[in-house]
């Protein structure tokens, strides 16, 4: 896809497996956490943070990913989230 391009251009200067930061920002519903948590193999770690109204909520891990691939099928798939910014 398009859209991906220029991440993956980004993502290509790095040596694989490499950790990346992932932090999406979600409406404060626990189906959005959920779906976010589905995202990942199951031990994933994820912290959490309410925003200070409680209206939405930060969500980040860091993972070891093997491929510039891997980590745009993580923005492809969590891109269907409704609500969900990428940071």
């Amino acid at each position: 896809m398009k859209e991906y391009e220029s991440l993956k251009k980004q993502l290509e200067v790095l040596d694989f497996p490499h950790v990346y930061f992932f932090k999406f920002i979600v409406p404060n519903k626990n189906d959005n956490v959920a779906k976010i948590s589905a995202l990942y193999d199951a031990d994933t770690q994820l912290q959490m943070k309410p925003s200070s109204s409680g209206k939405f909520v930060s969500v980040s891990n860091k993972q070891v990913m093997l491929s510039a691939d891997d980590i745009i099928e993580i923005y492809k798939k969590a891109s269907k989230i409704e609500g969900l910014i990428a940071l």
